[in-house]
């Protein structure tokens, strides 16, 4: 299935004892599809605390997307690894799965690889992959420029695209104008979707879409009908929500979006704090005013 338009970044669950809570990973994934009718789902990325999972767990929760997904959308699994080795690792776990492309970071430990080294990198894991592989371009000091992403592309056989995450919206435009025939150039700068639509990314993997998906999806569907007016509106709702989500525990501010809209979500897995009272509160606020709180 293809890969484009509204693909929210789903949470992991868990419950009190930090386990995975597969109910409420079921429910999300059947409220995500049925309910707010997004393009696709992706798990065990960095709102899905995917550095926190083991390989069973990465198994155990992408076999439950896929499950539960039923074949409706594409699912997306995330790896998040400091090696080749520990990437192949993992997408050999998932290999049997119904999984539509595998979203994997560069390493993220200190030291940058060279740039032929992360060529490498990645050249070794989609020849030893059995899904296609996006890069998942998020980490600051691997960070990989538009020139090296669009050789990868263009070079690497099964190697489809790029989540172009982090807020530099001109890094963004750049491997749009260079690369958008070259793979799936999909946008990872939550404060700025509208933007992105507009230049021309083929969709988003946000955590503010798994906040809000419906108010994403509506500015997704703005953007394609070039009502330029109301996507601009629906942008000035999601950039407070965005505003009042983002900090080191993004993933635990999620996670409180969803509970404060009746989608409860579990805790996050430690050390990763909870949200403050403070922050749930600016949470509460940005959603109320958006329109999307439903109070329960």
């Amino acid at each position: 299935m293809k890969i484009h338009g509204i693909a929210p970044p789903m949470v992991t669950p868990f419950a009190s004892d930090e386990t995975v809570d597969e109910a409420l990973l079921r429910a999300e994934v059947e409220y995500l599809i049925a309910a707010a009718r997004v393009h696709g789902i992706a798990v065990g990325g960095s709102t899905g605390e995917g550095q926190a999972l083991t390989t069973d767990e990465l198994r155990q929760v992408v076999a439950i997307a896929c499950e539960a997904a039923a074949g409706r959308v594409p699912v997306i699994a995330g790896i998040i690894v400091d090696s080749t080795r520990q990437a192949i690792e993992k997408a050999r776990a998932l290999a049997d799965l119904d999984v539509a492309a595998l979203q994997v970071t560069p390493v993220h430990y200190l030291f940058r690889p060279t740039d032929e080294m992360m060529f490498q990198h990645f050249a070794k894991l989609a020849e030893a992959a059995a899904q296609p592989v996006m890069i998942y371009n998020v980490v600051p000091w691997t960070y990989c420029s538009p020139a090296l992403l669009d050789r990868m592309m263009r070079e690497i056989d099964g190697l489809i695209g790029v989540k172009q995450s982090a807020g530099d919206l001109k890094l963004l435009a750049d491997l749009l104008l260079a690369s958008a025939d070259a793979g799936v150039i999909m946008s990872a700068v939550d404060a700025l979707l509208y933007p992105s639509f507009s230049l021309g990314a083929h969709g988003a993997i946000a955590a503010i879409l798994t906040a809000v998906p419906e108010l994403c999806l509506a500015l997704w569907n703005q953007v394609q009908a070039g009502d330029h007016a109301a996507a601009f509106a629906t942008h000035r709702k999601l950039l407070p929500i965005y505003n009042a989500l983002e900090g080191e525990n993004m993933p635990a501010n999620v996670k409180t979006a969803l509970a404060l809209q009746g989608r409860p979500a579990g805790i996050p897995r430690m050390p990763m704090p909870q949200s403050s009272q403070a922050r749930r509160a600016t949470i509460e606020a940005a959603l109320r005013a958006a329109g999307t709180l439903t109070d329960v």
